[in-house]
């Protein structure tokens, strides 16, 4: 059960290492684009691509889905970046449904925990899988696989370093839930709750950057929130987003906010305590583009 690219990279695992996969359940076709044109999801595009039964439903308590469901009789429910399950899902499969989530839980439970990791500067990520259960990302734990940030990667490298390091957690997981040797976990062992980080839903309202903050904390932002929906600030009226970028942490001479430049090579703000020099932008309007491009076009 899964919808984008990063639930593909688990079930072409999983298929390689000949688990009998019986059905994909995904996301119903929707517009995209400004076309409109429908779209499918890269979980239902690889499972047509390799002959797998595709189910989309709208509702996941539609009578119709739960006895299509039902007739497939998996042993076991395999769930990577999908919706929120209902207990008559989730606990359909004699042996349960399992669950990989992009963080160390207990930390980071939510829908967002590969961005909010790197905008919170942690120096550790990783991936966890483990039994679903009422209440979202606190089942008990199964397998854990630990990885070290470098404090300088972006959501979408690290979200790629994820996916390939989640689905082979997972092939172990389902391996050993078949053979019946795993220990489960509860998460309320590992950290109390008032410890614990979260991973909400991002908004646009958070790209917002606000110049009063330190350098670091900025540049945390940007590429926690890189490349979408990306941190932003405003330009001779415009927005404009940031992909890229790197600080410098010493005085600077001007107010947080203000900019300099050479309009040929860099392009800087001040922040509380130095500076964020943009390498990766796009002012609202035009394409993305280095600064070198960006300040051939443009005269500040």
């Amino acid at each position: 059960m899964g919808t984008p690219q990063f639930a593909v990279a688990s079930l072409h695992e999983l298929m390689q290492a000949g688990c009998d996969i019986v059905a994909v359940v995904t996301a119903p076709d929707k517009p995209a684009g400004r076309g409109q044109k429908i779209s499918e999801s890269a979980v239902k595009q690889y499972g047509i691509e390799k002959g797998i039964k595709v189910l989309q439903p709208v509702k996941l308590k539609d009578p119709e889905f739960l006895a299509e469901l039902n007739a497939i009789k998996a042993d076991l429910q395999v769930v990577v970046a999908f919706r929120m399950l209902p207990q008559v899902v989730w606990s359909m499969p004699p042996k349960g449904t399992i669950n990989l989530h992009a963080s160390l839980l207990p930390q980071y439970r939510g829908a967002a925990p590969i961005n909010w990791v790197l905008i919170n500067g942690e120096k550790e990520s990783g991936v966890t899988t483990f039994f679903l259960k009422q209440e979202i990302d606190t089942g008990d734990i199964l397998f854990t696989e630990k990885v070290t940030l470098t404090g300088h990667e972006t959501a979408g490298e690290l979200h790629d370093r994820l996916m390939n390091k989640g689905a082979g957690l997972l092939v172990k997981t389902v391996k050993a839930i078949e053979s019946g040797r795993y220990h489960e976990h509860p998460q309320a062992e590992i950290a109390p709750e008032s410890e614990l980080q979260h991973a909400p839903k991002l908004t646009k309202e958070l790209g917002s950057i606000d110049w009063t903050q330190p350098a670091e904390k900025i540049y945390n932002l940007i590429r926690g929130l890189s490349p979408s929906p990306a941190a932003y600030t405003i330009l001779n009226g415009k927005n404009l987003k940031i992909y890229k970028a790197e600080y410098q942490e010493t005085e600077p001479a001007i107010q947080p906010g203000g900019f300099l430049t050479d309009n040929k090579t860099y392009l800087k703000f001040a922040a509380a305590n130095g500076f964020i020099c943009l390498t990766d932008i796009q002012l609202e309007g035009k394409k993305r583009m280095g600064i070198e491009e960006f300040l051939r076009g443009v005269k500040l």
